[in-house]
């Protein structure tokens, strides 16, 4: 299968499905952490291409709930919120089996989201001790993600929401976890 995972410049996710025998990219508008098959540049100029399957994981900056406030703080922060919001629908529109990933939104994005999401998951539920939801945007008939290795409350831990400020912050909070990865390599590869 020839699977684009879009936004994606960790690697993680794309690697996954490489593993599994799929042709798999990654795409972003940053180089990639991992050396593979990437494509550097806008997810947009290539989603016409012939992929079987695309995963999105568009920037969630703007549209979550951890960043409700700058709206109100940051000049031209409503303006991006749109923009970002009207990239974001045409992930979920995608009529191709895939999925679309981001947290939880806050009321603003979800008001000029198309669709609500079909699935919350947590790394927690495939063997990682993080607490980190995310939201799932299924298209073209996919299944929901069926939990692997689900991490007791009392080992479970805040490391995501409690990283330290810094350049790299975003980045770090952004990463698909690899048991998040594997799984759906595993059942939607």
């Amino acid at each position: 299968m020839k699977v684009l995972i879009a936004c994606e410049f960790s690697g993680i996710v794309r690697e996954a499905f490489k593993a599994r025998g799929h042709d798999a990219w990654s795409c972003d508008l940053l180089d990639t952490e991992v050396p593979g098959q990437h494509i550097k540049g806008d997810f947009r100029s290539i989603i016409q291409d012939t992929w079987d399957f695309v995963g999105y994981h568009y920037e969630c900056r703007v549209m979550a709930n951890s960043g409700v406030r700058w709206l109100y703080e940051i000049p031209g922060r409503w303006q991006e919120l749109d923009e970002a919001c009207e990239i974001f629908n045409i992930t979920i529109s995608d009529t191709r089996p895939g999925y679309s990933e981001n947290p939880i939104q806050h009321k603003h994005a979800r008001q000029r989201i198309l669709r609500n999401y079909d699935q919350i998951i947590h790394p927690w539920q495939f063997s990682h001790t993080t607490k980190k939801a995310t939201c799932l945007w299924l298209n073209g008939g996919l299944i929901k993600l069926n939990h692997t290795k689900i991490i007791p409350l009392e080992l479970r831990t805040d490391e995501i929401h409690r990283e330290p400020p810094g350049p790299d912050r975003w980045k770090n909070r952004s990463r698909t976890f690899r048991g998040i990865a594997n799984a759906m390599a595993t059942q939607w590869g």
